[in-house]
């Protein structure tokens, strides 16, 4: 039985760290048990576990507490409450929250206050969330893997040799560790994706607009690529709990222009009908992968969903585009500041990213910009006829611990095994992470993309999915 799967008697407020957001929820609104009663347990599981993990980088226990507190008066009041009323919840130090430092992860960062909620946080609290601590990044964000010289590694919760992802790490270690039930992540190239699957959890890289996103705190103007390509998502041990925290996420602000309340999808032409593609072109696929997406396969195939193995138009240009749009923009931006207050891990990453993705002049960058609409439309005409896309994470399973900064060679291994994330953050598609279960002691997961505005549809394909290939429980975490 997995965590997201145990179903608490009323009494074991010792356990409610097990419990999934709607079951917290549920039980805080009938008065079975307290939001301060919810708080403490993931409190103390995080007191039992984050000293291995180093998950949660910055805790908040007295805030959160008293958060707590005022959502077990109000309760008591008889007033309305919102869905994740005293729910608790993680957020990523990339992210403005009132009150605290948004250093995302970089030692010159570190007393970098917010004095205003980013859109996504302000959205959480307004949906009852209390706030218990903010989680680990790599040194600006922008690594597959979760270190950095201010706040140290985040160590993955089923085997500390191996990544748990980056650049929303922490986020996943917590979640599925049990810090609480729903983590804060952001995604530019696979940055909540990737950690959710090395971590046996899900998590969401919503379509570009549907979850706001501004951080009042940032000095200058976000990067084209990151105003085409980054979202906030987030990650959660259960399937329903994605759909609760994508609606209290997807509220939309006019801090950011992109952020829309979108109208019902066009319905696709062929409704349960999903494309397969376990080894996708432009490299290699592990074969614990592919059976990972023949599995989700069969496990659809089995409600009635019509299955086959078709790959989307023109992938492996597609996942280019990232180094074509991004390498004279995002990268070119960040290597002057990386130079300057950059910690060693990410200056080799990215040294050797260039050797993958050499930078290009602003041409290079237009050109990829005007390609892309072309791209995308190819990609949502295959989706009316595949409304959803099943796909690896990655094409090999968890990475070992920091594994992008070998050689030259690795690194366009690793960026390889990324080209279907890479692919889907270019075009702005919406891709849901799933767990499938293990393979040798590690997880494995799939990724279902579906066409923009229809990141609902996904919650609705993994449902057999998750039901077929639980993830077992948590082994004991040293």
């Amino acid at each position: 039985m997995s965590l997201a799967q145990h179903s608490l008697a009323a009494g074991e407020t010792d356990a409610l760290w097990q419990a999934d957001a709607a079951e917290l929820a549920q039980r805080i609104r009938q008065g079975e048990i307290s939001s301060r009663e919810a708080v403490r347990s993931c409190l103390d599981r995080m007191d039992a576990l984050n000293g291995s993990l180093n998950a949660v980088v910055r805790r908040m226990d007295a805030e959160a507490l008293a958060a707590a507190d005022a959502a077990d008066t109000a309760r008591r009041h008889g007033e309305t409450l919102p869905p994740l009323h005293g729910v608790p919840v993680t957020i990523k130090v990339n992210t403005d929250q009132a009150g605290h430092p948004s250093d995302g992860g970089i030692a010159a960062y570190r007393d970098h206050m917010a004095h205003e909620d980013n859109p996504v946080v302000a959205n959480l609290r307004r949906a009852g969330a209390v706030i218990i601590g903010r989680t680990n990044t790599p040194c600006y964000s922008m690594r597959w893997f979760t270190e950095n010289s201010l706040h140290g590694d985040t160590r993955n919760p089923w085997d500390a040799r191996a990544t748990p992802g980056g650049s929303s790490g922490g986020a996943a270690a917590a979640v599925a560790a049990g810090f609480g039930p729903i983590a804060h992540g952001n995604d530019i190239a696979g940055s909540v994706r990737y950690p959710a699957y090395c971590c046996g959890v899900f998590g969401l890289r919503p379509g570009l607009g549907r979850i706001p996103s501004f951080n009042p705190s940032a000095k200058g103007h976000a990067s084209i690529t990151s105003q085409l390509m980054a979202v906030q998502g987030p990650l959660t041990r259960s399937l329903r709990d994605q759909r609760l925290a994508f609606a209290a996420m997807a509220v939309p602000d006019p801090r950011d222009p992109r952020s829309l309340a979108p109208q019902p999808p066009a319905p696709p032409r062929r409704k349960r009908h999903a494309a397969l593609v376990p080894n996708p072109s432009g490299g290699s696929t592990h074969p614990a992968v592919q059976d990972a997406v023949r599995a989700a396969g069969r496990a659809l195939a089995a409600e009635g969903w019509v299955v086959e193995e078709i790959e989307p138009p023109a992938l492996v240009e597609a996942a280019e585009l990232w180094g074509r749009i991004g390498g004279p923009d995002t990268i070119a931006r960040l290597l002057p500041l990386v130079a300057q207050h950059g910690d060693e891990g990410i200056r080799e990453a990215l040294s050797l990213w260039a050797g993958y993705w050499p930078l290009r002049d602003p041409a290079a960058c237009l050109e990829g910009l005007t390609r892309r609409m072309a791209l995308l439309r190819e990609w949502l005409l295959f989706l009316q006829d595949w409304p959803v896309i099943v796909a690896p994470v990655s094409t090999e399973p968890p990475f070992p611990v920091a594994h992008d900064r070998r050689d030259t060679a690795t690194t366009a291994a690793i960026m390889q095994a990324q080209r279907v994330m890479l692919a889907v953050s270019a075009l702005g598609l919406p891709g849901l992470s799933v767990p499938t279960g293990l393979a040798e002691g590690l997880p494995m997961g799939v990724q279902l993309i579906g066409a923009l505005h229809a990141d609902e549809a996904l919650f609705d394909a993994a449902e057999p999915i998750a039901a077929a290939l639980p993830m077992p429980a948590l082994p004991p975490i040293a």
